[in-house]
């Protein structure tokens, strides 16, 4: 049998460490096997997926040396490998399922559901779809889906007894049906939920293991029922434990950096990430913290995967990575080694108008363009000190700015000013007023470049990056005020 793997990334977001962890023990399973490895997209969500984040993962998983075989820009026999391309392969066999008795239309609206969910909550009992819509008789269903009555189809579950396992990792695993809700397969947008394409796709793609968080574990019982509703057998199942702050709360961008192109542009290397990633929750015969892909391709045996939750701590991977700059680059290798990294030529092109027009002598250079080149600025406090605005305010400013562009599909200048000049104008803010702390959190002073075209340049990572530095700096967002300014922020009017 040959083995084959996969990641099924969602382009909903930044390429985050955590995909490329999974991607990594998923190459590492299939390739020491002499197996095969595929990308999937799991595009779904066509409401927040976006071509811009489908390329940023695509670039960031070939950064890192994390090649497939089959997937897009590659193809292969079991092609499309994009789920949004693979509609009508869903909807044959949800009818399947549905001719069948394994599924069924639900057309409870989403006030029902609602008061359900509040009751149960109440009443302190499994929150869950209560099988309302079982009870409609062939012809009620058939007047329903005749008038045009919004529905979802989901999938019967048992209602006695419990789904038995065996994960490769953890072993035999139990989960009462009682636990398991009626999953939606099929929305009310017409498309298949993660669920039922994961099942089918994975099947399908003839994937033969699947490797995946320990988060998908209460899934799995979903997932063993649709194979057996369709006749499959079931791939192996494993779930690695998840990547961990410092805190051990699960890695977020709002305690660490998560996205692989901020890595990037801080200047750490490849090759140290993805040894790092490597490490967490796996180790080298040998106990070598330092080892190459290939090594750990090679020695890879995936029952050395340590179940206790690995933490990604920045300052241990700055640690490994600068053993590989101190250790396997030549004086004149680092120079190169720097060369690739800062003066990228599409990268330097864009930003030397904004500096040209704004120095005297070359020495200017480094003071007006160093922000360009450098991690996070050098500011405290004090830096947001203005005529108008309070400290609380800038710190506001800065969070809500946040919130809105991380909503952005396209990340250029004009996207930016309109995304700010709505902000500006739902928080009763001039213009001026509001940009000025993003100057202090971008560039480290008020006195620069143009504060929209620099994070244009600079990248959208790396704006989210400096942008939460500064709001850290400002003092953080307690988990109080997060929640109030969240609901104060979803009550802005829009501009």
């Amino acid at each position: 049998m040959t083995i084959r793997t996969r990641i099924a990334p969602s382009p909903t977001g930044d390429p985050h460490v955590g995909t490329a962890y999974i991607a990594l023990f998923n190459k590492c399973l299939a390739k020491q096997a002499g197996g095969e490895f595929i990308l999937r997209i799991e595009d779904t969500d066509q409401a927040r997926s976006t071509a811009r984040s489908e390329q940023k993962i695509l670039d960031s998983l070939r950064w890192l040396g994390l090649d497939w075989d089959e997937g897009p820009g590659i193809g292969g026999e079991y092609g499309p490998y994009r789920q949004s391309e693979r509609t009508e392969i869903y909807r044959t066999h949800v009818d399947q399922l549905l001719e069948q008795g394994h599924a069924f239309h639900c057309f409870c609206t989403s006030e029902r559901l609602g008061e359900l969910r509040k009751q149960q909550m109440a009443d302190k009992v499994q929150p869950g779809y209560d099988g309302h819509c079982l009870s409609l008789t062939q012809q009620q269903v058939s007047e329903k889906l005749e008038a045009g009555t919004p529905q979802v189809i989901r999938m019967r579950i048992p209602e006695e007894g419990s789904c038995q396992f065996t994960d490769l990792l953890r072993g035999d695993i139990e989960i009462e049906w009682k636990q398991v809700d009626m999953q939606i397969l099929v929305k009310a947008d017409g498309m298949p939920t993660y669920h039922l394409a994961n099942v089918v796709d994975d099947h399908l793609m003839k994937i033969t293991h699947v490797v995946r968080g320990e988060e998908w574990i209460n899934s799995v019982p979903k997932h063993l029922l649709l194979y057996k509703y369709f006749g499959w057998d079931a791939p192996v199942m494993c779930h690695m434990p998840l990547l961990r702050n410092p805190d051990k709360s699960k890695l977020s961008k709002r305690k660490n950096p998560t996205s692989i192109v901020y890595y990037e542009r801080m200047g750490f290397l490849p090759e140290a990430l993805i040894n790092y990633l490597g490490m967490m929750g796996w180790t080298m015969p040998d106990g070598e913290e330092k080892f190459t892909l290939a090594q750990m391709i090679e020695q890879f045996d995936i029952s050395r995967v340590s179940l206790g939750g690995p933490v990604f701590d920045v300052e241990k991977l700055s640690w490994l990575n600068a053993r590989y700059l101190r250790e396997d680059f030549t004086p004149q290798q680092f120079i190169q080694l720097l060369a690739d990294w800062a003066f990228k030529p599409e990268y330097v092109e864009s930003l030397i108008p904004l500096i040209q027009e704004r120095v005297e002598v070359m020495s200017d250079v480094v003071g007006k363009g160093a922000f360009f080149f450098n991690g996070m600025p050098e500011i405290s406090e004090a830096s947001f000190e203005h005529k108008k605005l309070e400290a609380d305010q800038c710190r506001k400013i800065l969070q809500f700015g946040l919130w809105r562009l991380e909503q952005l599909d396209d990340w250029d200048k004009p996207s930016i000013m309109e995304a700010l000049n709505q902000l500006a104008g739902s928080m009763e803010l001039k213009i001026r007023e509001l940009l000025f702390p993003y100057f202090i959190a971008i560039a480290g002073t008020a006195a620069s470049t143009s504060v929209l075209d620099s994070m244009a340049i600079i990248g959208s990572d790396m704006t989210y990056a400096r942008l939460r530095n500064a709001v850290n700096v400002l003092g953080g967002v307690s988990k109080k005020e997060q929640k109030r300014w969240d609901s104060e922020y979803r009550k802005l009017p829009a501009q």
